[in-house]
């Protein structure tokens, strides 16, 4: 019966709280990598406890990777009593960079009035930690389970998933899996069933140096950097705004195309603190800029890249002296699960029946490691759904509701009876 196991995730609530707290105080910050294998150590101890098997991944030579950072992931697999389906919990273990403005310590994961405070609080430790509650109640109710149940933590979701979850599927590590499960934090009572897509680029301005009192002598690369910012605020920006997409994207604001300026370097470079002189007067030669360009799937990758070089070739026509160079960093493309996969529909009913309403349906204004599950691991049952504000990520003073991650611990659990069990 559903009530006895629902009963057990009250009873290791504390335990939750204490898994969560646990977790958020392994500061794993990325960039650069840090105590990646502290967190996979801590939790090849969990999962063993608990029965799984475990097994510690580096993935080597992906970017990031190194002797100092090397780039540790963890997969857990508990077998049932006879054949079945596999359910895999993927949860990232990387967090971003603290940020100012913080009233709580980032890492020493304060529980207050009914909230774990911290860096990766909802994005996604909470999750991680409602997962494994989940699994565990779940076998400890029902250990006459068919088929699998595993759960992973993996690097560098923060910065793409190449070291994480990309690398995984490219070692074959999902094949047999048949459900995923990513509990990122798009809200208890919500289904995401995908992402916008990404495209990253630098963009390189160029112009020729010299004497700061004679700027006619040289060629100013920060003012053609003006001059495409200008490009994009009066003809990109606004066409962008205009888009709109019939993917569940929110919040309502990400349902149009959007493009954030990351970056901007021209000049001389920044000293260090400690340096007291004054700077030298050049007229820069070189002025980048790092753009972060988010697109629909009623849009194309080709489209998103022709808009953006239209722009620069049209200055190079026309503004005396202008080139530019553009380098692109990184393409995602979007990802969308139907919603009649069997793990969507499995999800639905478990929201039903745990919070008594029906899921909303929505996706994510950025990209999750759904998208390697998806493109290298040839597999579209996939969702994200876990306990979470979405809006708090990677904001100061992150948190995550404990009652939240206890309703999301039941719908994991009862997704888990449904799938390997009533079946």
């Amino acid at each position: 019966m559903t009530s006895a196991l629902f009963a057990r995730i009250d009873a290791a609530r504390e335990d939750l709280i204490a898994l969560t707290q646990d977790l958020i105080r392994i500061p794993t910050l990325n960039p650069p990598g840090h105590a990646y294998l502290e967190i996979c150590e801590y939790l090849d101890h969990r999962l063993r406890s608990a029965g799984f098997q475990t097994r510690l991944i580096r993935a080597k030579d992906t970017p990031g990777d190194s002797d100092r950072y090397p780039r540790w992931n963890i997969i857990a697999r508990r077998e049932g009593q006879r054949p079945g389906e596999t359910v895999h919990f993927n949860s990232h273990h990387d967090v971003v960079a603290v940020g100012e403005g913080w009233t709580h310590d980032p890492f020493t994961a304060p529980l207050i009035d009914g909230r774990i405070y911290g860096r990766g609080a909802c994005d996604m430790k909470g999750g991680l930690a409602a997962s494994i509650i989940a699994a565990e109640a779940f076998v400890a109710e029902h250990p006459d389970y068919a088929g699998a149940i595993e759960i992973s933590a993996t690097a560098d979701e923060e910065s793409g998933g190449y070291g994480g979850v990309a690398y995984l599927a490219e070692q074959g590590f999902y094949k047999g899996v048949d459900h995923v499960i990513i509990p990122e934090p798009l809200g208890h009572d919500r289904i995401c069933l995908g992402h916008r897509g990404g495209w990253w680029a630098e963009i390189e301005t160029k112009g020729e140096i010299a004497h700061g009192s004679m700027p006619f002598l040289g060629d100013c690369a920060v003012r053609h950097m003006g001059a495409v910012l200008s490009e994009f605020e009066t003809k990109l920006f606004p066409a962008m705004a205009e888009r709109r997409t019939d993917m569940p994207v929110v919040p309502e604001g990400a349902r149009s195309s959007t493009m954030n300026i990351n970056a901007i370097h021209g000049g001389q470079p920044e000293q260090e603190d400690d340096f007291t002189g004054l700077p030298a007067h050049n007229v820069p030669d070189r002025c980048r800029i790092q753009i972060d360009r988010r697109y629909l799937a009623e849009e194309t990758y080709d489209g998103v890249r022709g808009e953006v070089t239209a722009l620069l070739d049209g200055l190079k026509a026309s503004r005396p002296k202008f080139d530019y160079t553009l380098n692109e960093i990184n393409h995602v493309a979007p990802s969308m699960t139907d919603r009649q996969a069997p793990v969507v529909t499995t999800i639905h009913k478990a929201i039903e029946d745990v919070l008594g309403r029906a899921p909303d349906y929505v996706a994510s204004p950025g990209t999750y490691d759904q998208k390697h599950i998806d493109r290298i691991g040839r597999l579209q049952n996939c969702i994200a759904y876990g306990p979470g504000v979405l809006e708090l990520a990677h904001k100061p003073d992150e948190w995550v509701g404990v009652d939240d991650m206890i309703d999301s611990a039941k719908v994991m659990a009862h997704s888990l009876r449904q799938l390997l069990l009533d079946a």
